[in-house]
């Protein structure tokens, strides 16, 4: 078993991962590109995600590269080399900075049977990125007085191990001590053999729970699905309504975001692409476009667009949905396993840029906000098989962000020792 099989389970693309050998791809994905707009201007975030800052200057040095024709081409061959080492088949990437300049491009295949290229307007599974949609759920219930951060989550759900003593905020931060159930051999196992099969969040729980706890609540910081599905509970217990209507109505609705889902179902909103995934019994490569998600639920179930993300990464790191102690609470992180990063609740902060990024078989995303140049970056790719041990995410990130945040390079860090357990 490798020790990462499924990859849902970091907080980070940078964190440490065991190497997966990488199928090759489409001959042509590397060498294409469609759906290009490359734009020397100013482009503001949506209407949804606007905070009342005043953009820089066009003058201001804010550590962002200004986005002209040069370094637009500087990226088109950085996103290019990315993708013929790691062999993706697709990937779009976008950038906005006000004042700086706008690129949006989109490179390779989304469909490696039909030669379709792969398209800025087609969605993915967005992997991890569902957890900061959960816990902004949770956080709104916070404002509203129905829950409290320091709650411990056996008054919700029971038969959760040390549950008397751990806190919901241990769980948004990934400090529980509970053992991650997408690490369970049984769990892969099952997966592997049945990827379309619905699985339950009780299920989920059992495969976690039958593993001792692995370190008091809060000593650690330890990535663990596991917590997620408990505070997607938590949120369906307080509200009466399942975690898929209270986060299409009270997060989805308010951010503005209607190319957003979280499914109930295997299918993918038109126009999709298709996703690769070498996380499978054989080894292989294979496309798991339609694999079931259910066994993500609250960790990585959910689906969206690039500008969807786009707005989103800005609505999350400024918590313009959120009241602003709530959100400065969000923003309190502890240290992770990389130099420059730390986690908060549901979210990260890598090297100055903020957000989360996500991967499920067939999929990766990165979409993250560095307050600091009101800069958004989305990147948006067809497979999470692994190179030299690095998510493929963080290999068009760090490649994206040499370029146009010097000072601000994500990950920032060279790979950790792989884990082995």
């Amino acid at each position: 078993m490798k020790p990462t099989h499924l990859r849902l389970r970091r907080a980070c693309a940078a964190a440490a991962a065991t190497g997966v050998l990488v199928a090759p791809a489409a001959p042509a994905a590397a060498g294409s590109a469609s759906g290009a707009s490359v734009a020397w201007h100013s482009t503001p975030a949506s209407a949804a995600a606007a905070t009342p800052t005043p953009p820089p200057s066009p003058n201001a040095d804010t550590g962002f590269t200004p986005l002209t024709p040069a370094v637009a081409a500087q990226l088109d061959a950085a996103v290019r080399r990315v993708m013929r080492e790691a062999q993706v088949p697709g990937v779009t990437v976008g950038l906005w900075a006000p004042g700086k300049g706008s690129y949006v491009r989109s490179f390779g295949v989304a469909d490696k049977a039909t030669g379709a290229p792969m398209a800025p307007d087609l969605h993915v599974r967005i992997g991890s990125e569902t957890k900061t949609f959960t816990v902004t759920a949770l956080l709104q219930l916070v404002d509203q007085g129905k829950v409290g951060l320091d709650d411990h989550i056996g008054a919700y759900v029971t038969g959760v191990p040390n549950g008397d003593r751990i806190t919901l905020r241990e769980l948004a931060g990934m400090r529980s001590g509970l053992f991650n159930y997408s690490m369970d051999g049984d769990f892969i196992t099952q997966l592997e053999a049945d990827p379309e099969k619905y699985v339950s969040p009780r299920q989920l729980l059992d495969y976690s729970f039958k593993h001792p706890v692995q370190f008091e609540p809060g000593a650690e910081f330890d990535y663990s699905n596991t917590n997620l599905i408990l505070l997607g509970l938590v949120v369906e217990k307080i509200t009466g309504r399942p975690l898929h209507e209270v986060v299409t109505k009270d997060v989805l609705g308010p951010a503005g975001l209607r190319s957003t889902v979280f499914p109930t179902s295997p299918a993918l909103p038109v126009p999709y692409a298709h996703g690769y995934t070498d996380q499978t019994a054989s080894g292989k490569v294979e496309d798991s476009t339609h694999w079931n998600p259910s066994w993500a639920w609250a960790a990585g179930e959910m689906v969206s667009d690039l500008q969807d993300l786009r707005s989103w990464a800005r609505t999350l790191a400024t918590g313009t949905l959120l009241k602003p102690a709530t959100q400065a609470e969000r923003l309190k992180t502890t240290p992770m396993d990389i130099p420059g990063a730390g986690y908060g609740l549901g979210i990260f902060d890598v090297q100055g840029w903020i957000g989360h990024n996500g991967s499920i078989p067939g999929y990766e995303v990165l979409p993250v906000y560095l307050p600091s140049a009101q800069a958004t970056m989305v990147i948006l790719l067809n497979t999470d098989s692994q190179y030299k041990g690095q998510e493929p995410s963080t290999l068009f990130g760090e490649a994206v962000t040499t370029i146009v945040t010097p000072d601000h390079v994500y990950p920032g860090h060279r790979p950790v020792a792989p884990k082995t357990g």
